[in-house]
């Protein structure tokens, strides 16, 4: 794999080497549309925050009346501090499910969102994240019309692509606006 040079070391130049870094290993060497790179070249946590506050703006998705009181995994010790988690955790959800195509299920959103336990004086382990959080979540969005099922778990339909895609879009033209 060639290795591209950054431009300059303004905003402009580091998309421009983010654009061809991007396009050279293309994921596996597809060829991408313009708003699938939107979605990769954003910050991650941006993304996730715009289209928290999109999805509760908009009422497409609600949190269950037990949301306040449950813990995320058997790793955590209390519930979330944020009152908006769900939707955080919902648009996280959304965020994977776009970046792995083919699909994800129950089982390996868990393990994603896991964490190491405690086990006193015996060393830590890996626990998996609570599946009702993510099975409730992943219902929900799928009620929305965001994702659908398929062989290999639940995968995005176009409606939800296109969302991320248009959020993507418009924190990239954001950040250009305020570098230059």
């Amino acid at each position: 794999m060639k290795k591209v040079k950054p431009v300059a070391s303004t905003f402009a130049g580091t998309l421009t080497y983010c654009l061809k870094a991007a396009l050279n290993t293309a994921i596996h060497k597809k060829l991408l549309r313009k708003s699938e790179l939107s979605v990769r070249l954003v910050n991650p946590l941006q993304l996730i925050r715009a289209t928290a506050h999109y999805l509760k703006e908009n009422n497409i998705v609600t949190p269950p009346k037990w949301a306040p009181f449950v813990k995320t995994g058997v790793s955590k010790d209390r519930p979330p501090s944020d009152p908006d988690w769900w939707y955080i955790r919902c648009a996280a959800i959304l965020r994977k499910l776009y970046v792995y195509r083919d699909g994800l299920g129950v089982s390996r959103l868990r393990k994603m969102y896991g964490g190491r336990i405690r086990m006193g004086h015996r060393n830590p382990h890996f626990a998996p994240g609570s599946g009702s959080v993510i099975r409730k979540a992943l219902q929900q969005l799928e009620a929305a019309g965001l994702l659908q099922k398929s062989k290999k778990g639940r995968v995005l339909t176009r409606k939800g692509s296109k969302l991320l895609e248009e959020i993507g879009e418009t924190l990239l033209r954001r950040q250009q606006q305020q570098s230059g």
